[in-house]
Parts: C-alpha cells; sequence; structure tokens
C-alpha cells in the first residue's frame, strides 16, 4: 500500500474508498476493538490533517445497521449527533465516515454532572424533529416478529428466563400477572425522537455536550422508554439507580425489564455472540427495579448463567 505502513493492515480497497470520501490520502489507521457486532472499525489520519472514523459493515446485518444509521444522518443534523464526513454505500461492505471522537470523555466512571448532561442531551433528542420511521415500523430487537415480546413473550414461553436461574418458576407464576399488565400500560408510540440504545459505549462527552453514536435502531416514539432503556446499564457501571433519574415509571421499569427478559435467555447472536450475557447482566438490574416500582415479591436467591 503505497504510502502507507504496511503495519496498518488496512484494505487497500477500503483506504481507497476512505480518500475518495475525505479527498485526501490515508497516511495513518488504528483499528478499533471493542463494539457488539463484527462491523470494521477504523479511526483514520489523513495527510490533510483531518481525521475520521470509518466504519464499514462486514455482515448482512451489518451493512443493514450502517444503511439505517446513515439514513437517520440524512435525516437529522443536530449537536448532539456526531458530524457525518462521508457515505458510500456498497451491497456487502458500506463504509461511514463520522467526526473521530476518540480523544472525548467516555464513560464509565459516571458521576452526578455527567448522568446530568445526559439527560440533558436526551432531553434534546427527545424534542427534535425529523420524518423517522415510528416505533412499531422499526422495531427489530432481534426478537422474532408477529409474536407476543416482553413478558407476554415469557409467559408464552418462561423456559429461556428460567434457564437464566434469575427467577424462580413459583416467583413467576405470582408475579407475571402484574408484569403483563404494567408492561402493556407502557406506550410505545409518540412523536418523539428516540436513540433506543443509549449505553455509555454509544455516549461520550464533547465541547458541545453530549454526543450519542449509533443512531440505526432510532425512531419516533415513547422518549420515557428511551431514557428508561438506558438505566439499567447505568446503574450496572456505578450509577445511580434508575427511580432516581426517573422517578415513578412503573410501567417502564416493567418493559425495559421485560425486553430483557424475553431476550437474555435466548440463543446467542451470530452477529452478536457477547449481547446475550450483557442482556442477562442488565435485566437483574432491570428486575430489581421493577419488583421496587411495583411492590412484588422479593426475588429468592439464585445465580446468573454465564455465557
Amino acid at each position: 500500500m503505497p504510502g502507507v505502513p504496511a503495519a496498518l493492515a488496512l484494505e487497500r480497497t477500503l483506504q481507497e474508498r476512505i480518500e475518495s470520501l475525505l479527498g485526501s490520502r490515508v497516511t495513518r489507521a488504528r483499528r478499533v476493538e471493542g463494539g457488539y457486532t463484527p462491523a470494521a472499525r477504523w479511526l483514520v489520519g489523513c495527510e490533510s490533517g483531518e481525521t475520521a472514523f470509518a466504519k464499514a459493515g462486514t455482515t448482512s446485518v451489518t451493512a443493514e445497521a450502517l444503511r439505517g444509521e446513515a439514513a437517520v444522518y440524512r435525516q437529522l443534523e443536530a449537536e448532539f449527533m456526531p458530524r457525518t464526513l462521508g457515505w458510500d454505500d456498497h451491497p456487502e461492505a458500506p463504509l461511514l465516515l463520522l467526526e473521530d471522537l476518540s480523544e472525548c470523555r467516555w464513560p464509565p466512571p459516571w458521576d452526578d454532572a455527567l448522568v446530568g448532561a445526559v439527560c440533558q442531551a436526551l432531553d434534546r433528542v427527545h424534542a427534535a424533529r425529523a420524518p423517522l420511521p415510528r416505533f412499531d415500523e422499526r422495531r427489530r430487537f432481534d426478537f422474532p416478529a408477529g409474536g407476543p415480546d416482553g413478558w407476554a413473550a415469557v409467559r408464552a414461553n418462561p423456559t429461556p428466563l428460567l434457564g437464566l436461574r434469575l427467577v424462580s418458576e413459583s416467583w413467576l407464576a405470582r408475579a407475571l400477572p402484574a408484569l403483563v399488565a404494567a408492561e402493556a400500560s407502557a406506550a410505545t408510540g409518540g412523536d418523539a425522537v428516540v436513540h433506543l440504545d443509549v449505553r455509555s459505549d454509544n455516549l461520550c462527552l464533547t465541547e458541545r455536550g453530549v454526543v450519542l453514536i449509533d443512531w440505526n435502531l432510532a425512531c419516533l416514539g415513547n422518549p420515557a422508554l428511551d431514557t428508561g432503556f438506558w438505566l439499567p446499564s447505568l446503574e450496572l457501571e456505578g450509577g445511580p439507580v434508575p427511580e432516581t433519574v426517573l422517578p415513578n415509571a412503573p410501567e417502564v421499569s416493567a418493559w425495559v425489564s421485560g425486553f430483557f427478559a424475553a431476550r437474555a435467555g435466548l440463543a446467542a447472536i451470530s452477529d452478536a455472540p457477547r449481547v446475550r450475557h450483557f442482556q442477562c447482566e442488565q435485566l437483574a438490574v432491570a428486575l430489581a427495579w421493577t419488583i421496587r416500582a411495583l411492590d412484588l415479591p422479593p426475588l429468592e436467591t439464585g445465580s446468573v448463567r454465564s455465557g
């Protein structure tokens, strides 16, 4: 690869596509590890001095997610979103270039000021207007379409959840009526822009405030569910308990815990094998939140299945 050290291991075709979008020769590149999918991620620097975060699809699922994310950036531009530097669609490997946020503050750790900054950013997100799909149109969430979801899905088939050993069969039988009813009372529709994947690896603190990334699930829906979906991972990382941020929201706690309860015990996702374990961890927090919110019987002691 002329002009670029071989150690960069950046494929020639990808380098050429990045250079075409940025209008400058790539002089350095570093693979970004992490994430829950096999999408290829790079930080690149160019001869012009510009840097960028490059994300390329590597499977049909990651390619679809990138197209969804790029579509949101075309429909909504705001300070709480990364600047789009380039987009190149491709049947197998679409390429998205975003501003380099690597030097910003990425939580954890959390403190009150940062939690407050995220809440302020979410207020701005939810006040935005854009012609995005509605929640029921966008809803994918790696769960079989057409069937029951959440606690209703657990009621139809409790085996995956019981296999996690977070709850006993007797506890579930007593609690399910209240869980299903509370979840059903949570409105999912609305006109607010919602991100639906708020967590620490999808947000950072910049000079202009909190910026959220990974917008492929964004749609129009209920802003309380968007905030509530963030709260189990926030507590897991040393932040406050959910009701500190979102008080008096039993229906939200039931919807969030139902989301994880219906999924955490399912088979691993081939494109995101670590997701189920993280869902199980979030479920444990969301269950405790829901038990407090609905005044349910305490859980019997159990052990979480690793995986």
